[in-house]
């Protein structure tokens, strides 16, 4: 995304909302611990939302959409080898991402599905990553506040690298919550909850963890993986989390 992008920008120094022990409290958060999806599956899939690099080469197909309105018509470059959220056989949400480097375009599915009769998916969108151009206002995307899924994706060679050239994440993190309100905010463009409870929050709606918050303490470097939680920390601070989907709380 370009370097002024939302998703890039540092929001450490802007004012808390008015609502914002309100929204904490919806999801639990001083009894809730992150979840970041990251390691192998007892299941034998990995976690988290695979992504697939692809070129101009790759053939593109046509999707059969169940929210046709809201979803840009492609073609995607996907294919019997595209890897799925969950797996090939997997019943939850079936993202998959496909990223074209020659292009920089990015494609985004949600409940896909490859059959040979032809593909389908809930939904779908296409970014150009060099615009910072959004969605029309309502519109779904492969997530339901209606944003790109892969800039919010926080990936352990990230962390790693932050961790071994001291340089940090520059970016937002996307996670999601059980409960939200039927509104979405900037720059989000979709609403998925329900009623209009203001303590409820909505789609779009950004947290970070507080200037206060004494990451240098908050474990022994030596400890294991404690450098790699104070990387990710850091990036709390400064760039923060965007709540982009329903699910269970800050995962």
């Amino acid at each position: 995304c370009p370097a002024d992008n939302v998703w890039n920008t540092d929001i450490s120094r802007l004012p808390v909302g008015p609502h914002s022990a309100a929204w904490l409290a919806s999801m639990d958060s001083a009894a809730t611990f992150l979840h970041p999806d990251f390691g192998p599956d007892p299941g034998g899939y990995p976690y988290g939302i695979p992504y697939n690099v692809v070129t101009s080469g790759h053939p593109l197909v046509h999707i059969r959409f169940e929210y046709a309105s809201q979803s840009n018509k492609g073609p995607y470059p996907f294919g019997p080898g595209t890897r799925i959220e969950g797996g090939r056989d997997a019943a939850g949400d079936r993202h998959a991402i496909m990223i074209n480097k020659d292009t920089c375009r990015l494609y985004e599915l949600w409940d896909a599905r490859y059959a040979t009769r032809g593909p389908t998916a809930g939904s779908g969108a296409i970014w150009n990553l060099r615009s910072n151009a959004l969605r029309p206002a309502g519109w779904t995307s492969a997530d339901a506040a209606g944003l790109p899924i892969l800039p919010g994706l926080l990936n352990f060679s990230q962390v790693q690298a932050a961790v071994r050239t001291g340089s940090p994440i520059r970016h937002a993190i996307r996670f999601t919550a059980a409960r939200t309100r039927s509104a979405f905010i900037w720059p989000a463009r979709h609403a998925a909850g329900s009623g209009s409870d203001p303590n409820l929050p909505p789609m779009g709606a950004r947290f970070r963890l507080k200037a206060s918050f004494r990451v240098a303490r908050f474990c022994r470097s030596s400890a294991p993986y404690c450098r790699d939680a104070k990387a990710v920390l850091t990036e709390m601070q400064h760039y923060g989390l965007i709540l982009a989907d329903n699910g269970s709380n800050w995962f």
